[in-house]
């Protein structure tokens, strides 16, 4: 199978508030509390990169779109049109609530005096394709985005007019939403020549520096101040800025309007001062006049190859753009750069927005691993620099300093996906080092009640620290410190402490956007053991099917504004939240352990044929940096992976064929007996599974799936008694 067209993905899924077919059957029962609305953005991307570049109208939570701050329910509008006062770079993708989502050095181009800039004009025509974006302003300028690992290039088509100009506005930052504006503490800008601008702003806490030319005929640049420009003035110096006294600044380029009409500007951007800057644009952009088609090229290259190593045949176009696109979404974020860090002199590589890892450590980054290792290996080291230099493995890193890592959401995740990292083989990481900040860092935070008490509040950061724990004794194994490993594993056991004495649920505490009822179905690395406190497979299943709601009556989903005893219900009813959030994200898999794989096809068939659909509104909530739209990528190939364990459980697929590039070979996944899913239809079930022809059960050891061949999947309209008797493997950590 060839790489698949890049025009099958969408990147407009999830821009708008949620708008899937009526749920129907099992899915109409979940609950979905959290904001209803995908809060991705159409801008121009690189894989992993470290810039974005889309249309700003200041909405919630992006920059881009019409909607206002929700962390329930459905957002309010606060725009009835697509608008943009100009476009802007650095944009976080998915996310909800992560402080200021950036929006800096703002590009605007005007038939107008410098007074209008920050007017908003309408979006006609808007067009998006991986690595490019496209609209035209309501006042006939087309405006065309693309940009490279490092670098944004615009490039601008005017209709006739006897004044043309493009003003980068080095002072705005952050939405226009309440209390969401960023601005910069210390700035400087100068023009370096008749082509050329440079210049750095620090925003909170972070040098971010930029160069920037312009290589039209005739086009010049020249500095501005409160909106009046400064003939002569060569360069800008703020020591200190004051939100409250502040005047907007920035670069301006005039120049004639020649036949073609259009004129580019190339920006190069580094955290590391406007030299680095100016040597990352030429990294990425060749200097001539007309760049952008080349630099749009590349980029479009770049996603072709990534997208290129999950590949599948989908039963209509729908479902197509709905997986492609969701594979693109998976891999815009973190963004990874080498020798960038604003903050320490080390060459290696520099990640930020990793927002955050408690979204995306059980589906987005076991798809890094897969589908981009080289950059799984980069952040894995970046995160060991992290650890060393800050004191702690974070929970999320921004492009911004401050003490808000996210802690409350869990411990210990890195551990997980440092873990999968070296099961996974990657070369070009420090294990020894690796090893003992991991086994530091289990000690700090709430690691230290951990240790003392047994278990640690809130309860979830037991399980977190008991799987940490555990995790990192896989990795002192690897490097031969088999007493470490002996040790991490006895405080493995401890995850029994998060539970009521009868096994079945977590203990009452305070739970991170659910209940204990989202938390308590978590896959464990010893499962066996969980199913046998809970009362045996029987009792486990009829907890399951509580939870997802067999035999219960449809819910109905929070809309604008819920008030709080509306939240309250909703939440009293310890329901599965279908993918609106990421909770209970791998719970559908725990059926798979207690022998019910049947049970796993219900709910998988039900969030993916009612959960996603191919429109501005087809994500069922935040994506998150792709945490959602990982899980649909690994639900819809029948195929889960356990993080940290190295582990795959299989399940049935909702494409005919599959091929997914592990290391140097291919596993290629062919359905027999296969029928389209339907959101009105039935599940169907597996009933038997080969490798290579080989009879498998409901899961593969992670060296079988990374050797590739050919897994053969049969489904039926009904299950028969395959993954009934051979379960998952367990891995027993005997309490202490």
């Amino acid at each position: 199978m060839r790489s698949r067209a890049l025009s099958t993905v969408d990147p407009f899924i999830g821009c708008e508030p949620t708008d899937l077919h009526p749920t129907t059957g099992l899915a109409a029962t979940w609950w979905s509390p959290k904001p209803q609305i995908g809060n991705t953005h159409p801008g121009a991307t690189y894989p992993l990169g470290m810039v974005s570049a889309c249309a700003y109208s200041g909405a919630y939570p992006t920059g881009y779109g019409r909607f206002d701050l929700s962390t329930e329910g459905v957002p309010p509008e606060i725009h009835q049109t697509q608008l943009a006062s100009g476009f802007t770079h650095f944009q976080q993708s998915g996310t909800g609530a992560i402080r200021k989502y950036y929006n800096y050095f703002r590009v605007t181009p005007l038939m107008d005096p410098l007074d209008a800039l920050g007017r908003a004009w309408e979006l006609r025509d808007e067009r998006a394709e991986p690595g490019w974006y496209a609209a035209t302003l309501d006042n006939g300028i087309e405006c065309e985005l693309t940009v490279g690992p490092r670098s944004a290039i615009h490039r601008y088509t005017f209709p006739r007019t006897d004044e043309a100009s493009i003003a980068i506005d080095f002072s705005h930052g952050g939405l226009t939403i309440p209390y969401s504006r960023t601005y910069p503490l210390r700035a400087n800008l100068e023009v370096l020549d008749t082509h050329a601008a440079a210049g750095q702003i620090t925003v909170e806490g972070v040098p971010l520096a930029v160069h920037i030319e312009c290589l039209n005929d005739g086009w010049r640049p020249q500095l501005w101040y409160d909106h009046r420009r400064m003939p002569g003035g060569s360069r800008l110096d703020f020591s200190a800025i004051r939100s409250t006294t502040m005047r907007p600044f920035g670069v301006l380029w005039t120049g004639p309007i020649d036949q073609s009409n259009s004129v580019e500007v190339r920006i190069g951007f580094s955290l590391r001062g406007a030299d680095k800057a100016k040597r990352n644009l030429e990294d990425d952009v060749p200097r001539e006049r007309e760049s952008f088609e080349i630099r749009r090229s590349l980029t479009e290259q770049a996603w072709s190859e990534v997208l290129g190593k999950v590949q599948v045949e989908a039963p209509t176009r729908e479902r197509q753009t709905v997986f492609d696109t969701a594979v693109y979404h998976s891999l815009i974020k973190p963004a990874i750069a080498h020798n960038e860090s604003p903050w320490w002199p080390d060459k290696g590589p520099f990640a930020f927005d990793l927002c955050t890892v408690w979204d995306i450590y059980r589906t987005q980054l076991p798809l890094l691993i897969l589908a981009a290792p080289d950059k799984a290996s980069d952040l894995a080291s970046a995160l060991i620099t992290i650890c060393e230099e800050e004191g702690n493995f974070p929970i999320g890193y921004r492009m911004a300093r401050g003490a808000d890592r996210f802690s409350r959401q869990g411990s210990a995740l890195c551990h997980t996906f440092l873990a999968s990292v070296s099961q996974a083989g990657l070369p070009g990481v420090d294990w020894d080092l690796a090893l003992t900040l991991m086994s530091t860092d289990l000690r700090r935070t709430y690691g230290e009640e951990f240790l003392r008490f047994g278990r640690a509040e809130p309860i979830t950061h037991t399980l977190d620290l008991a799987f940490g724990h555990w995790c990192t004794a896989q990795v002192a194994k690897r490097v031969g410190d088999h007493a470490l490993a002996a040790s991490l594993e006895s405080k493995a056991g401890r995850w029994r402490n998060a539970f009521d004495a009868d096994g079945q649920l977590l203990r009452a505490s305070t739970f991170y956007e659910g209940t204990r009822w989202n938390y308590s179905f978590r896959i464990l690395h010893d499962m066996a053991s969980r199913i046998e406190w809970a009362g045996g497979d029987e009792a486990f299943v009829e907890l399951l099917d509580a939870f997802f709601g067999f035999g219960a009556e449809p819910e109905t989903q929070p809309g604008v504004g819920p008030s709080a005893e509306e939240l309250a219900e909703g939440y009293a009813l310890g329901r599965f939240q279908g993918m609106n959030n990421e909770p209970d994200m791998d719970a559908p898999w725990a059926y798979t352990y207690a022998g019910r794989p049947d049970r796993t096809a219900d709910v998988v068939h039900g969030v993916v044929t009612n959960q996603f659909r191919a429109t501005r509104g087809g994500l069922p909530g935040n994506d998150d940096s792709g945490g959602l739209s990982s899980w649909y990528v690994w639900a819809s190939l029948g195929i889960m992976p356990v993080a940290g364990q190295d582990l795959f459980l299989l399940n049935a697929p909702a494409h005919e064929h599959a091929r997914l590039a592990v290391g140097d070979r291919d596993l290629i996944v062919d359905v027999e007996g296969y029928r389209p899913p339907e959101p009105d239809a039935p599940a169907r079930y597996v009933t038997s599974a080969t490798l290579d022809g080989r009879p498998v059960d409901a899961w593969l050891p992670g060296e079988d799936f990374r050797r590739g061949g050919h897994l053969v999947v049969t489904l039926a309209d009904k299950p028969g008694d395959w993954g009934t008797t051979r379960r998952p493997p367990s891995f027993p950590t005997p309490p202490e």
